[in-house]
């Protein structure tokens, strides 16, 4: 029962971080800008991280997970079990997203979309694929650090998802206008799955650049720091 209850917080959490962030973009990105949206995102995981956090970790990304399952701290059957819970989460909250703007008078899925990740003419200030890779990587990287830097025993107590929803807050601040910021491969594939095309096409990249950033963290964080943090 114990476990179940953690795959369901993983799916809830990243509901909550998907239908929130996506729909900051779609519902209400003219009114509140890329700020607001940064915003929304990073203190959707803040709030999670309080609600679920006691109960799965809260990780509400693959790339957490993987991380995670490479440093040894989640083993692998629950890390796969966490993934699939996680993109199911995430494809739920896009599906709720589109029937909801599906009530808005001249909303068209393939021109609106669903708050999707993309390069090239799909980034929003036309930013490139090696651009956009890149950018995935670093920011991913960073987070990733913060995440095992904020968990570690070391860390004060009580405040990882002060640390982990700002630092999201302040990456999706720099990786809005590349890429639409991803440094989460199931925030991008619900969208992707329900607008297909583009977005269809260019998932790649919000799959692998992500979980590269990922495991470059977890090694950088298994051999240069986690001693100091133990």
């Amino acid at each position: 029962m114990n476990d179940i209850k953690k795959y369901l917080a993983e799916l809830l959490g990243t509901f909550v971080l998907v239908f929130i962030g996506t729909s900051s973009a779609v519902v209400a990105g003219k009114h509140i800008g890329f700020l607001g949206i940064a915003l929304a995102f990073g203190i959707s995981v803040l709030v999670m991280v309080y609600a679920i956090g006691h109960i799965s970790g809260c990780h509400i990304n693959p790339a957490i997970t993987i991380a995670m399952l490479v440093n040894g701290k989640i083993p692998p059957k629950e890390a796969i079990i966490y993934i699939i819970m996680q993109c199911i989460g995430a494809i739920i909250a896009s599906l709720l997203l589109l029937t909801i703007m599906s009530g808005l008078p001249g909303y068209n899925l393939a021109t609106s979309g669903l708050g999707q990740n993309g390069y090239g003419t799909s980034s929003p200030d036309g930013y490139s694929l090696s651009s956009g890779f890149i950018a995935e990587v670093v920011l991913t990287f960073i987070f990733l650090i913060v995440v095992f830097g904020a968990t570690s025993r070391k860390a004060p107590s009580g405040f990882a998802g002060i640390a982990i929803g700002f630092t999201l807050a302040i990456i999706h601040m720099v990786g809005i206008p590349i890429t639409g910021t991803s440094v989460n491969p199931a925030r991008s594939l619900g969208p992707a799955l329900i607008v297909g095309g583009t977005a269809l096409s260019q998932l790649w990249v919000f799959i692998i650049a992500p979980v590269i950033g990922a495991l470059i963290a977890a090694v950088v964080w298994k051999n240069l720091f986690e001693d100091a943090s133990a």
